[in-house]
């Protein structure tokens, strides 16, 4: 016992200190409570702060008492400086050894280390920690509320951020200052709570509090009450950067940036100077409105000011040049960027994504990843964008896969509707809707893309059964967007009544004053045979744009109508709107209809007085104009001297006017080009071999017919539609005998072939491409699908009421004298609309002429 005693004593004290310490700490941590000293528990159970240190794992221990060694051995000499500590933490982990070291020390139980903890905790994302040390807490201050709400704010958690703003008031331990409600506007989800907000700083005296007014001037704005942030801003006493800013943003995010520019006006002669917010701010609301002169005035005054090396001013300036067009600048400012971020990436390939310059995209996309980028949602939409105007399939898949591999991308609602948008124009709806499928909880845009998607690649019905399903899903509410995607589905059906339905809700919900509504219910009359019916809608929808115009410019021409289509030009250049490329297409388009090949010409050479230069499509409907004329020389003459090179649209026009002049020769020129350009276009190839057909040369029909199955070819089945009284569309394909009434309509065509003849009809067999004997081409041609759907609807709806049949393809000569000479049997008007143009058959006349 002797020498054990020499032993103790040569141990230093010090050490001694150490080492109960630390199994004091230990003890502590796995909360062996028999141990411990009642007192010394109690306190620390008290304090807030040990809520989280008694959950660390033993790992956790090993870390913390190798913290203490290094911590504490030296509170043996002088005072550890906490806040030292605090700033030194820059990790989760570190922040819970400083955690641990003031358990232990006894600090953690004040209310401001606490509230330094709950703040750290929050700052490095460890909400759930600052959480627990907040509600531990037994006391808190107007500091440590005000903590709370902004952290949740900071981490976007804003019901949390109210709920704890509301916890705050009901306990009434301190009442709110300057401090709380900055953020807690922030984290304002509506405008009713918004104006409860706006009570409560009214009644504690905070309204004219400068960095609270311009929080309530962010609100307002963020909910579209304009005029309420105007009146708060207006009569703010004092104003500084920030609420200039407020309100400059909240004009712009509202689409008011007339406003928005009048404000900065108003800014200068305040004498402030316009910082990196400002800018950042006004430079959209120049792109919005158009005003060129001011965008460039504001970028000199960047320059002038040393402001282009700030990262937002940059970003803002490559947006605004992009929404100008001006690619080249926002390139240039791009490249003089000395610092940029994922937002100038995004940035330069949105504006050539958007500008549709999508060849450049890819390149700033790799030097992006080589710097050390990642995608995020905003790049993985442009790409989406990009890669579905180069029509690749296969980047489409890679984007697709890219962002399956990243469940949380695949979870983000924009990134789904893109992907959807992305198969949608690269023609494969299936893969498109297989995406939709995926989409858990999908908003009106997610439906509005699917149906788009449809409607744009052919398939009106597909569109129409998807905007069924959406008027089923309670939760998301069909908007203008809805209306704009499936009336064009609605025209190419035909359904008529479905599309009055949307007429009726326009009405209901006022949007009908809304242009591109208003404009589609035009087009949908105009398409469905209602051609009074869109031209007095065209009078009620705003006409300041050349939107409208061209929508009714064009009904008219597909009804043959050319002469009021070009009145209706005169008079909207009187009304000072300028036509635009579109304009002169469906312009020329009615002249084509009507055969007014002067006119036509003339409308192509007046482009260049408005500054604009013909395109393809104009040459293709020139091409056209002058193939239904009979000219044919005349346009192969064009197509050799355009300044552009020819596609297949152009090519496709000769071939089609060859057909009908039955130029063989000339069509062998044209078809060939088109199997260069668009080999796999099976229409090209019908053409050709109906050409053949015509002139009785069979040996070329099996040739054209053995190219198309090589290529596994399929000619598209021709189908008539038409809709019924009970608002359900009928769908008719040549040579059907499926249908219900099968029976019922061949005996009423056998009856009406018959009564044709006594009025001296003659099948015209030239349209029979078939090689058969002629009882089985008369039989063909009575099979074809819109004297089924005539017939059907003869048998089905009262007398003398009129026929309304929509083609998919263009309507036969031997049918066009049948449906004259049937108008005239039954005393009905039948309006027939083929691909190309409108025909209105009454007492046995037709309206085109018998020039189509």
């Amino acid at each position: 016992s002797k020498s054990l005693l020499l032993v103790r004593a040569s141990i230093p004290r010090f050490e001694i200190s150490v080492s109960v310490i630390c199994c004091w700490f230990i003890l502590l941590v796995f909360k062996i409570s028999w141990l411990v000293p009642k007192c010394l528990y109690s306190c620390l159970e008290g304090n807030g702060s040990f809520a989280s240190a008694k959950r660390f794992s033993t790992s956790a221990t090993a870390v913390c008492l190798q913290s203490l060694q290094q911590d504490i051995i030296p509170a043996t000499n002088k005072e550890i400086d906490f806040d030292v500590k605090f700033n030194s933490c820059s990790d989760v982990q570190t922040l819970k050894k400083l955690h641990t070291l003031l358990v232990v020390s006894g600090k953690a139980q004040t209310v401001f280390i606490s509230t330094k903890l709950v703040n750290l905790y929050a700052l490095l994302g460890d909400l759930s920690s600052a959480r627990d040390i907040f509600c531990q807490m037994s006391s808190k201050d107007g500091y440590t509320w005000n903590s709370m709400i902004a952290a949740y704010v900071r981490l976007d958690r804003f019901r949390d951020a109210m709920s704890c703003f509301e916890e705050m008031i009901f306990t009434g331990e301190v009442p709110p200052d300057w401090y709380t409600f900055p953020p807690v506007l922030k984290a304002c989800g509506n405008l009713v709570d918004g104006k409860m907000l706006h009570s409560w700083v009214f009644k504690l005296g905070f309204i004219w509090d400068v960095f609270i007014a311009a929080s309530l001037v962010h609100m307002y704005c963020r909910f579209g009450a304009i005029v309420i942030a105007q009146d708060i801003f207006r009569n703010m006493p004092l104003k500084d950067s920030a609420s200039w800013n407020a309100i400059i943003s909240g004009l712009c995010q509202n689409d008011d940036s007339d406003e928005a520019l009048g404000v900065i006006g108003d800014m200068r002669l305040n004498g402030l100077r316009l910082d990196p917010v400002t800018v950042a701010s006004i430079l959209p609301a120049c792109a919005l409105a158009g005003k060129t002169l001011i965008g460039l005035l504001l970028h000199v005054y960047v320059v002038k000011h040393g402001l282009e090396f700030d990262v937002y001013v940059s970003n803002a300036l490559i947006n605004m040049y992009a929404k100008f067009g001006f690619l080249e600048q926002a390139g240039r400012v791009f490249d003089e960027m000395i610092v940029r971020d994922i937002v100038s990436w995004n940035s330069i390939i949105a504006a050539y994504e958007q500008n549709n310059s999508p060849a450049f995209v890819m390149g700033y996309y790799q030097d992006m990843q080589l710097l050390g980028f990642h995608p995020d949602k905003l790049t993985l939409v442009s790409l989406a964008s990009v890669t579905a105007q180069l029509g690749h399939f296969r980047n489409s898949r890679s984007i697709h896969g890219f962002i399956i591999k990243r469940p949380w991308l695949m979870e983000d609602l924009v990134v789904g509707n893109a992907a959807i948008d992305m198969y949608a124009k690269s023609g494969v709806v299936d893969y498109a809707h297989r995406v939709f499928d995926g989409i858990c909880t999908k908003d009106a845009i997610s439906w509005n893309t699917m149906i788009t998607g449809y409607t744009q690649n052919g398939f009106a019905s597909n569109a129409v059964d998807v905007y069924s399903m959406m008027t089923a899903d309670l939760d998301v509410l069909p908007n203008q967007a809805t209306w704009v995607s499936i009336l064009p589905a609605y025209s190419h059906l035909g359904a008529v009544r479905q599309g009055m339905q949307i007429h009726g809700l326009a009405i209901k919900t006022s949007f009908l004053s809304d242009v591109f509504v208003g404009t589609c219910l035009v087009d949908m009359y105009g398409k469905c045979g209602r051609l009074d019916d869109a031209l007095s809608l065209f009078y009620e929808v705003p006409r300041t744009s050349s939107v409208p115009w061209n929508a009714i410019i064009a009904c008219h021409g597909v009804h043959g109508q050319g002469d009021v289509a070009i009145g209706l030009f005169e008079e909207m250049v009187q009304e000072g709107v300028d036509p635009d490329d579109v304009t002169f297409l469906s312009l020329m388009s009615a002249c084509s209809h009507s055969g007014l090949v002067d006119k036509g010409y003339h409308y192509l050479h007046l482009m260049e007085q408005y500054g604009m230069k013909p395109n393809l499509r104009h040459y293709g409907c020139m091409v056209d104009l002058f193939g239904r004329a009979g000219k044919l020389d005349d346009a192969y003459d064009l197509i050799k001297n355009m300044h552009v090179k020819p596609d297949s649209s152009v090519w496709g026009a000769l071939l089609g006017a060859c057909r009908i002049h039955r130029n063989i020769k000339l069509g062998k020129v044209a078809s060939q080009k088109l199997f260069e350009l668009d080999s796999e276009n099976v229409g090209y190839y019908v053409l050709l071999s109906n050409m053949y057909a015509n002139e009785g040369k069979w040996d070329g029909v099996d040739e054209v017919r053995s190219q198309a199955r090589d290529k596994g070819l399929k000619k598209t089945p021709g189908w008539s539609s038409v809709e019924v009284t009970n608002k359900k569309v009928e769908i008719f394909y040549t040579g059907n005998k499926s249908h219900p009434m099968c029976d019922e309509i061949y005996a009423e065509l056998r009856l009406l072939t018959a009564k044709m003849k006594n009025l001296g009809y003659i099948p015209d067999f030239s349209f029979v491409l078939q090689d058969v004997e002629d009882d089985e081409k008369e039989h063909i041609l009575m099979s074809h699908s819109e004297r089924l759907a005539i017939a059907y609807v003869l048998i089905t709806t009262a007398p003398k009421s009129t026929i309304r049949i929509f083609k998919n393809l263009r309507v036969c000569g031997d049918c066009h004298t049948a449906t004259k000479l049937i108008s005239k049997i039954t005393e009905r008007e039948i309006i027939v609309r083929d691909s190309k143009r409108f025909h209105h058959f009454k007492d046995g006349a037709c309206s085109c002429g018998d020039y189509w």
